[in-house]
């Protein structure tokens, strides 16, 4: 039975064939896809291959350069016990050492420079434009020109406070507290412009002070950058090698980037090179887990700071 209504189909013209958008055949699979999967594994062999080497030495019996391989043959954890329990290198002190000048150091220089990036940029004083240039200027002079007047200067320090002086730990975190002001100043104060200034305002009309406000408002909304200059700060500290090797010349205040150097030095190279391994691998452990637990903050605190 009809019911009187009809369809009509449309027609294409040639024409309209033409103009219309071409759709790519794409292979199954996302077999379009696969140089970027081979360019991924590349990446990861040759990142990962001096890993596979320094585990498969930490795990060589032997612990010689000369019978190391790529691939592990054999386990043994002899090279840790040796490592551990040896008294001229006193390993567990050198990690101490290490994770004392990180820790104090990255918290000392994140204080630092969270101050000084919030007064440049939420005070206004004279001279607050020629000391940002003034601390832009400084990071283009190298630091190793300045490394004979700070040794001469800690080697009379030492003979007055002993402590502060040459072969110390305390010592050498002073020096590095000399340039906390760098560029972390810079980045700080990129993300503490993007804090509203009308909430420090409004704190204002409330009766909070400056440092009120610093303390208890300011640095739970920078919280990603603080985490992200802390992580920075601790990774070149904890891994810092000319000063640290020019000021600790003592084997039990040495830290664990000149202990380990002193194993790869001379004729100890082959023989040390598996207690080598086992430390160096040790030693990247507090950086793994460092940036794992505090990755989120990274990204955030690195581009908000840096668009400003």
């Amino acid at each position: 039975m009809s019911t009187g209504v009809q369809t009509t189909v449309p027609t294409v013209t040639p024409e309209a064939r033409r103009r219309a958008p071409k759709q790519v055949r794409r292979a199954p699979g996302g077999g379009h896809m696969w140089w970027r999967y081979v360019l991924v594994a590349i990446v990861l062999v040759w990142a990962l291959f001096p890993v596979m080497f320094l585990i498969s030495a930490a795990l060589n019996p032997a612990g010689t350069l000369s019978t190391s391989s790529l691939l592990p043959t054999e386990f043994s954890l002899s090279n840790l016990h040796i490592l551990l329990n040896d008294a001229s290198r006193p390993y567990t002190t050198w990690y101490r050492n290490s994770l004392i000048i990180g820790i104090v150091g990255a918290l000392a220089q994140t204080f630092i420079g969270a101050c000084a990036a919030y007064a440049f940029s939420r005070m206004r004083f004279t001279g607050r434009r020629p000391g940002l240039l003034a601390l832009l200027l400084l990071q283009l002079f190298p630091a190793f020109l300045a490394f004979v007047a700070l040794y001469i200067t800690f080697a009379a320090i030492g003979d007055v406070v002993p402590t502060l002086g040459l072969n110390s730990v305390w010592g050498l975190l002073l020096v590095y507290m000399g340039g906390a002001m760098g560029a972390n100043v810079w980045l700080l104060k990129g993300y503490f412009d993007t804090v509203p200034r009308e909430l420090d305002e409004a704190a204002k009309v409330d009766g909070a002070s400056h440092a009120r406000i610093f303390f208890t408002m300011t640095l739970r909304l920078v919280m990603p950058i603080l985490v992200t200059v802390f992580m920075l700060g601790f990774v070149g500290l904890y891994s810092e090698f000319i000063l640290a090797s020019i000021f600790l010349r003592d084997v039990d205040s040495q830290t664990l980037s000149v202990g380990l150097y002193s194993m790869t030095v001379g004729n100890e190279r082959n023989r040390l090179f598996g207690q080598f391994a086992t430390g160096a691998l040790l030693a990247s452990l507090p950086v793994v887990v460092l940036y794992l637990g505090a990755q989120r903050y990274l990204v955030g605190g690195l581009t908000q700071g840096s668009v400003k």
